[in-house]
């Protein structure tokens, strides 16, 4: 069972939350902007949002600047 994270198979583990998943990823940025399966998840839900099996899931970091 997999899952898709910006174009890259990871695979899949049972209930794992968007928290979880970011930091078994590798995802340090403190601002980042998670679709799953074109849905987006607000910042305050990373904790109790699981992740389905075959999701897509688009990470997006966000970068100030000027």
């Amino acid at each position: 069972m997999t899952i898709e994270v910006n174009g890259r198979t990871v695979e899949w583990k049972n209930n794992e939350t968007v928290t979880r998943l970011l930091k078994r990823i590798g995802y340090v940025f403190p601002l980042v902007f998670v679709k799953i399966n074109d849905s987006v998840i607000p910042r305050k839900d990373f904790l109790h949002v699981t992740i389905p099996d075959k999701a897509v899931i688009k990470v997006i970091h966000m970068i100030s600047g000027g």
